[in-house]
């Protein structure tokens, strides 16, 4: 797999900002900020509740057709909350993303299955 995309769009983003994710709840986030930052490096697309309020904010990497076509699945992340892990989103996103770039060690720390997919994959 390459590291870089061929062109355009790698892949897009969606930010999930309703009850609990890019609310005051989530304390110490410009939320507005990064969504921003995060609209620098792909498409966002600004959802209502995504039902994971315990890893809020939530961060959906989704993969572009030629990530799609190499195997990516969309990528879950849970409170990303600093800017720091909002920078290594927007930098994975430039390499390429799920399919055409390794999830970077320090996003694993973030990913998770939401549970409508554990119950649906059988886990």
């Amino acid at each position: 797999m390459s590291a870089t995309p061929d062109a355009g769009v790698p892949c897009r983003v969606v930010v999930c900002r309703d009850c609990c994710c890019g609310s005051p709840k989530v304390t110490g986030v410009d939320h507005t900020a990064q969504t921003e930052r995060l609209r620098e490096a792909a498409p966002v697309r600004v959802s209502d509740c995504l039902d994971v309020c315990d890893q809020a904010n939530v961060i959906v990497v989704q993969p572009s057709a030629a990530g799609r076509a190499a195997g990516g699945r969309p990528v879950w992340l849970g409170l990303v909350n600093d800017p720091a892990a909002t920078e290594d989103v927007v930098s994975w996103v430039r390499q390429g993303g799920p399919g055409v770039a390794p999830l970077p060690d320090i996003l694993g720390l973030y990913a998770f299955t939401p549970l409508a997919r554990r119950r649906t994959d059988g886990s």
